[in-house]
């Protein structure tokens, strides 16, 4: 079992291609001696941005193109995992943003997450800007910010977004603030592939990749083909040379649409699981002809109930785009990407019109999509974690976020404890509403702990025999007992530990005061304590 727990750990560390900032370092925890596998770090979270190079020409026209690139001056307030109940200390960065048509501005969600100030540094100079957050999408990297007087970009008439795809071979030019100097920066570059991909948490779409160096600070700039926008900068390969991203025009504006309402609902997805059609056994065990082409469904999404799919179902189209043995399609003549782009183009009344292969037969079917992954451990995106101090302890919801924060090594340890940050990582929940309780950070001193060990991320089972559901039905577990005793059992290797109730009642306040915690919950708790 411990072999299965670290091959499982393994696979989540190469999963997380992307982890939030850890803000603080992990506690202590005492751990068994076990050997562990080497892993590399995981990889900080892509700011994005374009070298100082020779400045490309501006396309010929009448647009001011570079009044439209501003600057973005953040000052951050990011969660601290290991202390839920205060934000990490202030962290300030830069990027870029573009002006639209009617005065808003186009970024990266990654430049605005859990921002406490926006300040918007117009091209032509003069006092910094005050601006808030509209809208954002974590899962996309896209974000819409406002000037809180917007007079001042009453001027520009804002730039157009291209209404197709760039072609591959074709030159683009970068505008942006990247580290490296105060004033605007124009690079070139040429478009080298687009590919359909995943993005940042549960986010996919089609992404276009440019042969310029990004730096720092650019991230959210625009880049232009014929005084029109065709993607904004977003990510870089840290370890290659001259591999840059773009979000395209079509990702933009189907955030664009999507927050007409002052929401963002997601784009729809199939989160159903697929296999290549192409072995010659397989495909005679489905009884594919031998002219179809297509993937197999290897596992129906758990979250659709009375899915038309069944396992073997064999995906042949996607509305009236015909898959290949891999699962791409052609977009256009030279162009294929995944079959998953058409999903959002064709989806209406949340569903999508296929074409599948079942014991041979043809089938016409419409399949539910979803806008999210029902996840066991959410994520937190823009959110701040939730809490409640009892006693020496402090209980918590892990997230997505959280636990790729620990790194490999913490992930190995825990999943050598049978922990289930680190085995269930990506479940969808068993019941309506379970979440997972841990301990968030080491307990704070006091007498009462004497003989335990620390147990920072131990997941919480029962509370003197009762399975805990959920961080608020804890809490309520813990208010309402009357008994002597409360004992916490640790889902996995951990220890029991048994306190005195009373003496955990009467220690709580003592420790608020000791350690300068205002609050003895997050917001939605308080309720509970009657705080």
């Amino acid at each position: 079992m411990k072999q299965f727990a670290i091959v499982l750990v393994a696979t989540v560390v190469a999963l997380v291609s992307w982890s939030a900032v850890a803000v603080a370092q992990p506690p202590g925890i005492d751990l068994p001696d076990i050997d562990l596998p080497g892993v590399d770090a995981p990889t900080d979270p892509p700011p994005m941005d374009m070298p100082d190079d020779d400045a490309a020409e501006q396309s010929p026209g009448e647009v001011d193109i570079e009044a439209h690139v501003v600057k973005l001056n953040v000052t951050h307030r990011r969660p601290d995992h290991y202390r839920p109940w205060t934000k990490s200390s202030p962290q300030k960065s830069s990027g870029s943003g573009v002006v639209l048509p009617g005065g808003r501005i186009l970024t990266n969600a990654h430049v605005i997450m859990h921002e406490s100030q926006v300040l918007v540094q117009m091209r032509e100079g003069g006092d910094q800007l005050p601006a808030h957050v509209v809208a954002a999408s974590p899962e996309m990297d896209l974000a819409i910010v406002e000037l809180d007087d917007p007079a001042p970009l009453a001027s520009l008439p804002g730039l157009e977004l291209a209404d197709r795809l760039p072609e591959t071979k074709s030159r683009v030019s970068v505008y942006g603030y990247p580290t490296g100097g105060e004033d605007l920066s124009v690079t070139t570059g040429i478009v080298s592939r687009i590919e359909f991909t995943s993005y940042y948490f549960t986010g996919a779409g089609v992404r276009v990749q440019v042969d310029a160096a990004l730096n720092p600070g650019n991230s959210g700039g625009p880049a232009i083909q014929d005084d029109q926008i065709i993607g904004l900068v977003f990510s870089k390969i840290e370890s290659a040379d001259n591999i840059g991203y773009l979000i395209p025009t079509e990702e933009i504006k189907r955030f664009l649409e999507d927050i007409e309402d002052g929401n963002y609902d997601g784009k729809p997805l199939l989160l159903d699981e697929y296999q290549s059609g192409e072995n010659t056994a397989l495909r005679n065990f489905l009884k594919m002809p031998s002219e179809a082409t297509g993937i197999v469904v290897t596992r129906v999404n758990p979250d659709v109930e009375d899915s038309p799919l069944q396992k073997f179902d064999v995906l042949t189209h996607i509305g009236p785009h015909e898959l290949d043995n891999q699962g791409f399609v052609e977009v256009r003549p030279g162009l294929r990407l995944r079959f998953m782009y058409y999903v959002p183009l064709l989806a209406k009344d949340g569903k999508v019109s296929a074409t599948i292969l079942r014991d041979g037969e043809s089938q016409e079917i419409e399949i539910p999509v979803r806008n999210a992954r029902n996840l066991l451990i959410p994520l937190l995106k823009n959110n701040y974690p939730e809490y409640f101090i009892y006693g020496p302890l402090v209980f918590t919801t892990p997230t997505q976020e959280s636990v790729r924060a620990l790194g490999p090594l913490y992930m190995t340890a825990l999943a050598a404890r049978q922990n289930p940050l680190v085995l269930r990582m990506f479940d969808r929940p068993a019941e309506p509403d379970e979440q997972l309780v841990m301990i968030a950070t080491r307990m704070f001193p006091h007498r009462i702990t004497q003989g335990y060990s620390n147990q920072p991320f131990a997941v919480i089972e029962h509370v003197n025999g009762t399975p805990v559901k959920s961080l608020k039905h804890m809490a309520e577990l813990l208010r309402d007992s009357e008994d002597e005793f409360l004992e916490f059992g640790i889902d996995g290797q951990g220890e029991t530990m048994v306190f005195r109730r009373k003496e955990l009642e009467d220690v709580s306040e003592e420790i608020l005061v000791d350690e300068g915690i205002r609050y003895r919950a997050s917001k939605s708790l308080r309720s509970v304590w009657d705080d």
